[in-house]
């Protein structure tokens, strides 16, 4: 089961790579932080200029989460952690 786990966080580390130049050319920075092959669950930490904005919350569902949704299957949902 752990290497399915790693195959789903490969997916999502790889789509993360591909949204984290827009999200750079803005100042900000998005790292992953886990995912619950479970749940589908995908925990992140926004960094730079993401942290404190008010486009945040728009950035990490709007951008970062649909974007996982609509490419990765087995992802139901992302969070913000600190």
């Amino acid at each position: 089961m752990a290497q399915n786990s790693e195959k789903l966080a490969d997916k999502v580390e790889a789509v993360l790579d591909q949204l984290r130049e827009g999200i750079r050319m803005h100042g900000g920075d998005v790292e992953l932080v886990g995912v619950d092959e479970k749940t589908g669950k995908v925990s992140v930490r926004l960094q730079g200029a993401c942290v404190g904005c008010q486009f945040a919350q728009s950035t990490l569902k709007e951008g970062i989460e649909q974007t996982l949704l609509d490419v990765v299957p087995g992802v139901t949902e992302v969070v913000a952690v600190d």
